[in-house]
């Protein structure tokens, strides 16, 4: 793999989360799948979140999208606090790659489709040449613009899934596990293309992950969770040191290894 970006310490935050609560159901079908979470994430870096499946990591991207509309606490990103309703504004700047590249494309929509009409949603007019452009980006090129998913395998589908969450042009990605229904051999190549991007385009990343070493190589920071709970944020480097605090965060790494 290729090294991962050099990333001095962010000054302004990109995301803030502060003390978030999400839960499913009322009353006494109430489930809390977060709680109390708090971590911050600086423009440019690339921030984990790990832990068992279960634990909360993917509800709190939900959360920030607003897939998951139950929740108390405070989330603001670039500077703009949330409430419990998205505006179109809001996903010019946060934008999400889904675990499952196989049910996030429309069967029936080629990629020319799919990526031309996120620019038409988002207001871009020169659709054909910005296509092309992030096709380029993600490592396809042309002759794949016309293709539909099933003529595409898992990687390329992956690929066409980055382009489409690129389209708008956002500063903040969230990335829900997105290399973890892939095949071995082509999770590297969708790890260092994610590298790249943020280095090429400035971005800044909150990735979900269950892996560690996927974690080690694309995060600058990571915090542990479990039960829905956050019990510990570690620098990168103190993941690589197999140096943690918390009884949890050891025994995910001794797991690991």
């Amino acid at each position: 793999m290729v090294g991962r970006p050099k990333c001095e310490r962010p000054v302004v935050n990109m995301l803030e989360i502060d003390n978030l609560n999400v839960w499913f159901g009322k009353h006494r079908d109430r489930v809390d799948a977060v709680k109390g979470a708090s971590f911050t994430v600086g423009q440019g870096e690339s921030f984990g979140l790990v832990g068992e499946s279960g634990s909360g990591k993917s509800t709190i991207l939900r959360a920030i999208t607003g897939l998951a509309p139950l929740w108390s606490g405070g989330m603001i990103v670039d500077g703009q606090p949330l409430d419990h309703r998205r505006k179109r504004a809001f996903f010019k700047t946060v934008q999400m790659v889904f675990q499952d590249p196989y049910a996030s494309l429309h069967p029936r929509h080629s990629v020319d489709q799919v990526l031309g009409e996120t620019l038409h949603l988002h207001g871009f007019s020169d659709i054909d040449a910005r296509v092309v452009k992030l096709l380029d980006d993600v490592g396809l090129g042309q002759k794949f613009r016309f293709r539909y998913p099933h003529q595409l395998s898992g990687g390329q589908r992956q690929r066409v899934a980055i382009a489409r969450a690129l389209a708008p042009e956002p500063h903040l990605l969230l990335l829900d596990e997105p290399t973890s229904a892939l095949d071995v051999s082509v999770q590297a190549e969708i790890l260092n293309l994610l590298v790249d991007l943020r280095a090429s385009r400035g971005l800044t990343y909150l990735m979900v992950s269950h892996d560690l070493s996927v974690v080690g190589h694309m995060c600058d920071r990571l915090a542990v969770m479990k039960d829905g709970e956050i019990v510990e944020v570690l620098a990168v480097d103190a993941l690589r040191a197999m140096k943690a605090s918390h009884p949890y965060s050891k025994h995910l790494l001794e797991a690991s290894l």
